[in-house]
């Protein structure tokens, strides 16, 4: 009898270790289904197992879970993918990147405009210790590895120089670089021919890299930037990431039916080129942008000793005061100071506001003095309207476009940034699909999600399908809304119930727990 009892019992735990090995860690109920692949909604459940998508789909009701979600009225898609963000030094002070996980972001592309670590091997080893909420990817910069090998010169490098500079393009393929991006209107980058950069991005294309750039121009002479971009691509064959893709000044409104069509042109014929896009019309980068290239030769002292010389600096006014004239602009009020180290009271105002808070006549030439005053003190994070709406939509409405914040992490209260790192994703799903209706919100998902998956070549990422990451957001689609905007910028958007990175919960109810589940994403050919 003891023996039967025994044999009973083993029974029934071994029917209990075989039934806890099909159980779940988290599964998902009664959820409307965007599955990232563009396809129509479905209903259904999704369960997770050891940081991977287990089923989806029906699943039985007695399938039993660590944890369960009601998703019943929400919509369940994979994790967002920024391709285009700017987080090197803020991933260590701000590891949990409320400013993403809160937008829907699970994973960000870092190293664009040419800026990144260029020694990638150590900076993912560094993050590996450390643990993000966010996985990260990177591509290598051309400015830093330029900047390493030459300084800030403007001249072409040496045959040493190309190859020195190629070697470090390899280093960085071989420690897990996603490619090559360059910056082509910062320094040094803007010293750049075509010639080197193809050089170097043959080099990530050996490696089964992509070539992202900020190019060189993306207002008046925004055509012949695009050309050189696809030129680089054919050169190089090497797939081509056009990062923020735009129409610059009012002088240049309704181009972006010709930039397309280039685009389109040249996906025609073969090249492997996306783009993409922050679904806002102000752009945002740094005060001396503002300045003519030839000022900004030698770097930051340079700058500032050839501001301090009385006929450098009248010769560097007059070049810039032709130039807003020939744009036919009045005033440099579409020109607003983010953050100015210098002089905080600054933050958030326009160089229109700040020429007459420095007690000087609301004139053109004054405001270009106003700007050579705070280029001398030092540089500043400015904001810059002078995009279309229409343009904006145009662009969004074409469908190998991906959405990004081309921001950095937001440090919460601190200057007045552009809206776009804090509602980038909110702003489409709530806007341009709830409200406009610009497009489908399956497109808008595909868009974050396999789309940049597939180019940026992350390896099962962007799907809701068996066996891929589960980097998955939960959110209504009926609330969802940035609230970030530019004199307020400093408001997480809304939404979100919940974010899962790697299968760990990260925001539950619409919190942020503190989870740290993000990884470093190396790529592999």
């Amino acid at each position: 009898m003891a023996k039967r009892l025994f044999l009973l019992l083993t029974f029934f735990a071994g029917s209990l270790a075989c039934k806890a090995q099909t159980d779940c860690d988290i599964l998902i109920r009664h959820a409307k289904i965007i599955d990232g692949t563009g396809n129509s909604w479905y209903y259904g459940d999704v369960a997770i197992k050891n940081g991977k998508v287990l089923r989806t789909g029906t699943i039985p009701g007695n399938f039993s879970a660590g944890k369960t979600i009601d998703a019943n009225g929400l919509v369940v898609a994979p994790g967002f993918i920024d391709v285009h963000t700017h987080i090197e030094g803020d991933e260590f002070k701000i590891p949990t990147a409320e400013s993403f996980i809160y937008d829907g972001v699970t994973t960000v592309i870092t190293g664009n405009c040419g800026s990144s670590n260029v020694d990638l091997g150590n900076y993912f080893r560094q993050l590996d210790s450390m643990k993000t909420s966010i996985n990260v990817g990177s591509l290598i910069g051309h400015n830093d590895i330029r900047r390493a090998v030459m300084g800030s010169t403007d001249r072409a490098p040496s045959e040493a120089e190309q190859q020195q500079m190629e070697a470090l393009v390899e280093k960085a393929m071989k420690d897990g670089a996603v490619g090559l991006s360059t910056g082509l209107i910062y320094l040094p980058g803007l010293y750049a021919r075509t010639p080197e950069v193809v050089g170097m991005a043959k080099v990530a294309a050996r490696y089964g890299g992509l070539y992202a750039t900020h190019m060189r121009n993306e207002g008046d002479a925004v055509e012949a930037a695009i050309e050189e971009a696809l030129t680089i691509g054919r050169q190089a064959n090497i797939p081509v990431e056009i990062s923020h893709f735009k129409i610059g000044g009012k002088q240049n409104w309704g181009r972006s039916k010709i930039t397309l069509a280039m685009v389109e042109k040249a996906r025609n014929e073969g090249l492997e080129v996306t783009i993409d896009q922050y679904p806002y019309t102000a752009s945002s980068t740094s005060l001396r942008t503002m300045l003519p290239d030839w000022v900004l030769s030698g770097g930051a002292d340079s700058i500032r000793y050839r501001l301090q010389q009385p006929a450098i600096r009248k010769s560097i006014a007059a070049e810039m005061t032709a130039t807003y004239k020939r744009r036919k602009l009045k005033h440099l009020d579409y020109a607003v100071v983010a953050y100015f180290k210098q002089d905080t009271t600054y933050n958030g105002k326009n160089i229109m506001e700040i020429n007459i808070m420095k007690g000087r006549k609301s004139t053109l030439a004054n405001e270009v003095q106003t700007i050579l005053d705070l280029s001398e003190q030092g540089n500043a994070g400015m904001v810059f309207h002078g995009m279309s709406e229409e343009d904006v939509k145009y662009i969004m409405k074409y469908p190998f476009n991906m959405f990004a914040s081309d921001a950095s992490i937001r440090e919460f209260g601190v200057g007045v940034p552009h809206p776009r790192g804090y509602g980038t994703n909110s702003r489409v799903l709530g806007k341009y699909v709830r409200e406009e209706k610009v497009i489908r919100l399956e497109e808008a998902i595909r868009r974050m999600t396999s789309l940049p998956a597939q180019k940026f070549n992350l390896k099962e990422r962007g799907l809701l399908v068996p066996g891929y990451a589960a980097d998955v957001v939960i959110f209504d689609p009926n609330t969802v809304k940035d609230l970030s905007t530019y004199t307020q910028p400093h408001q997480y958007a809304t939404g979100f119930k919940y974010v899962l990175v790697n299968g760990q919960v990260t925001v539950e109810n619409g919190r942020h727990i503190g989870t740290r589940g993000g990884v470093v994403l190396r790529h592999k050919e």
